[in-house]
């Protein structure tokens, strides 16, 4: 497997924690990840007795003189004995005295010979860690060389500022999948590595959220822009955590305030019960198919990978998940103890099974109506509806190619977009769109934005009219659309600026959640850039007055706006500019 970064997601400023803990694996923490551990291990359980039944089988079938031998290997296997060798001295047999001198290099007297023969005790993945020595000042402990001192530079040199913005990655290399937290300082453009974060399988889709998984949902409600409260119900809590779908059914849920962690905050789904690690081919006998049947579906949890996630900012104990397996979950955070033994959170609420007829690809909430739901599918088909009500929605077929990504405009409450595996980015009006799919609807505008696969869409929060795609024939492109269909008249939509910023095809664009011009994107080399568009002329020229308008400032910056990690055999690899 190559390389690559397969998304990637902003924290806005602020969200971190200054200083991140250290993971620390005390009892209730043992307790708590063996608990999650058990779930993984009974498969394995499962599979040696399985395989132990097997063997004691082995040689019941066979008949004649084969089974005589096998009979007879059964009995004298004890007995079985090297004849070129010596015999060895049985265990606990006294050695004869000897006065004679011991040769130089005689080692008797440290009896290795009893070196494994040790006192019974407690098995398990994490026997041996109950016997550590416990130190509560980390000065009278021997062995850690890392004193206060120390412990202070480190304590610096992992603070996050309160102006500085987390990048999380989700990349593979090597066949090794991991989370990448970037921090990155706007003021003096520097970009680096903060921690990394280990997967058991390839990442598929992030999706950052502030709700702890496990804790209270919050007591907040709002409706059309007013909030109401309870004074007797505590504040809604607040986090740091994102959410990540890979190759397997379940979703982990890790802290971002948290270093060195072992083990997920949460994970939702059940590997024990899924069932989804076992192939299931076509056909019996010798010829079988390549292609596998589609796994049962349960409304419990998905059986196939997650291929995206959505959060929801008003509900903010909701997370929306879209799989292979054809289906759209939701699932309540609150619900369930972090490695407790109520589910661990691992039940879907709802479970949407009639939406699509193939994988889905793309799911987000709308943030003006927290209730309706959009998705994409491999069925080239995109789903408007109310995860309340979701046999009254609508959609619309959206041709002959496969949907990538989907957006809702943050400043149009019914407008979204939809990018295509043929490189199309298409605008619809879901007050437009038919119940009935029969017929394809007609877009507001279509845009041949890529030659390749349109793999990603974000719509730009600070102000109107500004878009980014990226796609696999490698560019970066930024649009400006007006909208003058107020005046009777379709909607003009002019690329402003292109670049290759050398990240291979991309797979992942996203506008920063703090600065008004600036994106990251991430692809193919794995390697994550961060570009502001304002160093670019047209990009000031195009923009200038939306942001005024908005009240944002516009502020040029040095090294042609890309920011990057430099590879040491590398030199510049800001890109070159394009349109």
């Amino acid at each position: 497997m190559s390389s690559l970064i397969s998304c990637a997601s902003w924290v806005r400023r602020g969200a971190s924690a200054r200083h991140p803990a250290k993971y620390v694996l005390d009892d209730q923490e043992l307790e708590r990840v063996s608990a999650l551990a058990r779930i993984e291990l009974e498969d394995a359980r499962v599979e040696l007795e399985r395989a132990h039944k097997a063997a004691n089988q082995m040689g019941k079938g066979a008949e004649g003189e084969e089974a005589d031998d096998i009979a007879e290997g059964e009995d004298d296997e004890e007995g079985w004995v090297d004849e070129e060798d010596e015999p060895m001295d049985e265990d606990g047999q006294a050695a004869p005295q000897s006065t004679k001198k011991k040769p130089e290099g005689d080692l008797s007297e440290y009896n290795l010979d009893d070196y494994d023969e040790d006192e019974e005790h407690e098995t398990g993945p994490f026997s041996t860690i109950k016997g550590l020595t416990y130190y509560r000042d980390n000065n009278d402990d021997p062995y850690i060389t890392l004193k206060e001192d120390d412990e202070d530079d480190e304590r610096e040199e992992l603070e996050v500022l309160p102006t500085d913005n987390l990048l999380v990655t989700a990349k593979t290399e090597d066949e090794v999948s991991q989370l990448e937290i970037y921090v990155y300082d706007e003021s003096s453009e520097n970009l680096y590595v903060h921690h990394d974060l280990m997967l058991p399988n390839f990442p598929l889709c992030l999706e950052w959220l502030d709700f702890p998984p496990g804790s209270a949902p919050p007591s907040a409600t709002v409706h059309n822009d007013e909030m109401e409260t309870d004074e007797n119900i505590p504040p809604p809590r607040f986090g740091n955590y994102i959410a990540v779908g890979t190759l397997d059914p379940e979703i982990e849920i890790w802290s971002l305030d948290v270093v060195e962690g072992m083990y997920p905050d949460m994970v939702l789904g059940r590997p024990d019960k899924t069932a989804a690690h076992v192939p299931t081919p076509l056909g019996t006998g010798k010829k079988k198919r390549k292609k596998t049947k589609h796994r049962t579906i349960t409304s419990a949890h998905h059986v196939d990978a997650v291929l995206a996630l959505s959060w929801n900012r008003t509900h903010r104990n909701l997370l929306a998940s879209a799989s292979a397996d054809r289906t759209v979950k939701l699932w309540d955070l609150s619900r369930g103890t972090p490695g407790g033994d109520d589910n661990s959170g691992g039940e879907a609420i709802r479970s949407f099974d009639k939406i699509h007829k193939d994988k889905v690809q793309a799911v987000q909430w709308n943030e003006k109506e927290p209730t309706v739901l959009l998705t994409g599918s491999y069925d080239r088909t995109v789903r408007v509806f109310d995860s309340r009500a979701p046999d009254a929605g609508v959609g619309a077929a959206v041709g002959g190619a496969d949907v990538e990504a989907v957006r809702w405009d943050p400043w149009d409450a019914h407008g979204f977009y939809v990018t295509l595996e043929n490189g199309l980015v298409l605008n619809f009006d879901a007050r437009t769109l038919p119940t009935s799919l029969d017929s394809p609807a007609p877009a507001r505008f279509t845009l041949q934005a890529h030659d390749g696969a349109a793999s990603s869409i974000d719509v730009n929060p600070h102000f109107r009219g500004c878009i980014v795609t990226g796609g696999t024939d490698k560019m970066v492109k930024v649009w400006n659309i007006t909208d003058e269909e107020l005046e009777g008249s379709k909607r003009n939509v002019s690329m402003v600026t292109s670049r290759d910023l050398g990240v291979g095809k991309v797979f992942s664009t996203a506008w920063s959640p703090d600065d008004p011009l600036t994106l990251a994107a991430a692809g193919s080399k794995a390697k994550l850039q961060i570009w502001d568009v304002a160093a670019n002329f047209g990009a000031r020229k195009a923009f200038g007055a939306k942001l005024a308008q908005a009240g944002r400032e516009l502020r040029e910056k040095t090294n042609g706006g890309v920011v990057g990690i430099v590879d040491d055999d590398e030199g510049d690899n800001s890109g070159g500019e394009g349109e």
